[in-house]
């Protein structure tokens, strides 16, 4: 079970986290915009604190543009935006395979991008939380570059994580700081918010994160924590059968809806997702907590041992091929 969470990590201060990949968490999110010199060598010491001999994946959000948190290591990054206004995909490809390449070597393993969400476009209510992190409004632009950049990460030698489905481009206020509503699913459907995704999916991407926002007309609760969403669109309908992450299950829009975060795991991985993200100032304990969580249902039936297994599974299947 511990297997199925990401543990948030400080980059100045990695040894917090060593409980935690003791204890056999999944992955290691990285946070902070200015990492040690020695990041590489601290993070080879942490994995190899791994109990099972099953080093946890290690994750940035190195986006580009706003959202980088090695730049002091990997160098400033043109935004999405920029990308799609100044390089052509294949161009585009080859700035992924470089930023790839510049975060494998640093013993990183997965980047928490590219952004498929379409930017908000003209509209009397709804803002854009994405901005320059979207590539275009225009979902075909979107859907090229945002290919581009994922094939050339993984080329790098990082599996991409695209997001966050199926689309937060539209919104009534950030999933940050309170309920996160988009537009209704039909209006989503029309603007095109699902071709960059599917266009993702046909082109074999390894790992989907889904959104917090609420899609009135698809889900009343949180992407993030909907069988509707992930089961049924992501992988009944679109077809895809990689590793489902999900956004950081601390966010309010969670909280808003009356889930702890450990209720928030238990309904994530209930709904389809296979690796639960959160942030908190006391990582081991939050771990620990939702090992609890998802031990107590799997013992009350709450918790299937199919559903736990075939999410082991993608995490595992994720873990292998980041070691090949």
């Amino acid at each position: 079970m511990a297997e199925l969470i990401a543990v948030p990590a400080q980059e100045d201060d990695l040894a917090q986290v060593s409980p935690s990949v003791q204890g056999g968490a999944g992955a290691l999110v990285l946070f902070d915009t200015a990492a040690p010199a020695n990041l590489a060598t601290q993070l080879a010491s942490l994995r190899a604190q791994a109990v099972d001999g099953v080093a946890p994946l290690v994750m940035v959000d190195e986006e580009g543009g706003d959202i980088q948190r090695l730049r002091n290591l990997v160098g400033a990054q043109a935004s999405p935006r920029e990308l799609a206004a100044t390089k052509s995909p294949p161009a585009v490809e080859l700035t992924a395979a470089a930023l790839g390449q510049a975060l494998r070597a640093l013993g990183i393993q997965v980047d928490l991008a590219p952004v498929l969400d379409l930017d908000a476009g003209p509209g009397p209510s709804y803002t854009s939380p994405v901005g320059s992190r979207s590539f275009s409004v225009d979902p075909g632009v979107t859907s090229t570059d945002g290919v581009a950049f994922a094939q050339g990460l993984e080329a790098g030698g990082v599996i991409p994580v695209v997001k966050a489905f199926p689309g937060e481009g539209t919104q009534t206020t950030n999933g940050d700081y309170g309920v996160a509503v988009t537009q209704p699913f039909s209006a989503l459907q029309r603007r095109g918010d699902l071709q960059p995704f599917a266009a993702a999916i046909a082109a074999g991407v390894p790992a989907v994160m889904v959104a917090n926002e609420i899609v009135p007309g698809l889900t009343l609760v949180p992407a993030t924590l909907s069988a509707p969403v992930i089961t049924g669109l992501l992988r009944g309908q679109l077809g895809f059968h990689g590793l489902v992450v999900t956004d950081s299950l601390s966010a309010a829009t969670v909280s808003h809806a009356g889930y702890s975060v450990p209720d928030a795991a238990l309904a994530a991985i209930n709904a389809g997702a296979d690796l639960v993200l959160f942030t908190a100032t006391n990582p081991n304990a939050t771990f620990l907590a939702v090992v609890a969580r998802l031990a107590a249902a799997v013992g009350a039936g709450q918790l299937s041992e199919q559903r736990l297994d075939d999410a082991v599974a993608h995490v595992l299947h994720a873990q292998g091929v980041a070691g090949c």
